[in-house]
Formats: structure tokens, C-alpha cells, sequence
């Protein structure tokens, strides 16, 4: 009996170990896109929102989104849906950025109002925003 009861605590006790029940810092909020990989966007509506245990961004003319978490200073993004719409070649590239530093689940930290994602490959930097219209829906 005793195992039974050890096995079952066992996913409750692995929950402990990260922050995915504690999205106070990001939940419900909403981000401008400053820049991406060190360039300002081409969208001067790129954004990222986190409502609801969504996920939704906007960078070019295309949504992106899903669920979310966050695990020990991660975000943890996905699966993401992604809207196919043609876009300009550089709203492309950025959308594309975006989409791989999701992925790979990135770094983030939070100072005041600003937020940094950043990942081997791509880097994020966003300004809290009050009050913005969230992107389409995904997931």
C-alpha cells in the first residue's frame, strides 16, 4: 500500500520541480516586440501575448500559438499552430526567427517591463504593453 501511495505522489512530486503552475510573471500579459535578433521588427504590431494558457504571437502577417509553460527559467511553448499567409521576404525572416527561438525552448527573464528570450540561435526583446488586442487563437 505504501508503494501505491509513493506512486502515486510520484507526478505531483515531479511537478514540484518547476515553475508550471506559477506563470504569475507572465500570465495574462502582453508584449511588443523591441527586437529580434538584434534588428527592430518590420511589423510595427509584432507582439506576443500570454492569455488564458495561451500563447499567441504576431510578428509578421502570420499568427503563431499554442500552450504554455514555463520549467526552470524556460519558456516552454508548443505544440503551436502557425497561419501560412505570404508575407514580404523580411516579415518572413523575422516570423521565422521567432518561430525557432519558440522552439527551442528558450532562456527568459523579466525586468520591469521589459522581457528577453534568447536561445543558441536567435534572441528576443520585448516591452510590456497595456491593454493590447491578443493575436488570433492557436492550439
Amino acid at each position: 500500500m505504501r508503494r501505491l501511495v509513493f506512486l502515486l505522489a510520484l507526478p505531483a512530486l515531479a511537478a514540484g520541480c518547476s515553475d508550471r503552475g506559477d506563470r504569475s510573471h507572465l500570465a495574462q500579459t502582453s508584449w511588443r516586440f523591441e527586437r529580434i535578433d538584434g534588428q527592430q521588427p518590420v511589423a510595427t504590431d509584432a507582439q506576443m501575448t500570454f492569455r488564458n494558457g495561451k500563447i499567441g504571437v504576431q510578428v509578421g502577417c502570420n499568427h503563431l500559438g499554442g500552450p504554455w509553460r514555463t520549467d526552470q527559467g524556460r519558456l516552454v511553448a508548443g505544440p503551436l499552430n502557425q497561419t501560412e499567409m505570404a508575407c514580404t521576404e523580411s516579415a518572413w525572416q523575422q516570423e521565422r526567427a521567432v518561430g525557432a527561438l519558440l522552439v527551442a525552448t528558450p532562456r527568459f527573464a523579466v525586468e520591469g517591463d521589459r522581457m528577453t528570450l534568447q536561445s543558441s540561435g536567435h534572441t528576443a526583446e520585448l516591452v510590456r504593453v497595456e491593454n493590447a488586442k491578443a493575436p488570433a487563437k492557436g492550439g
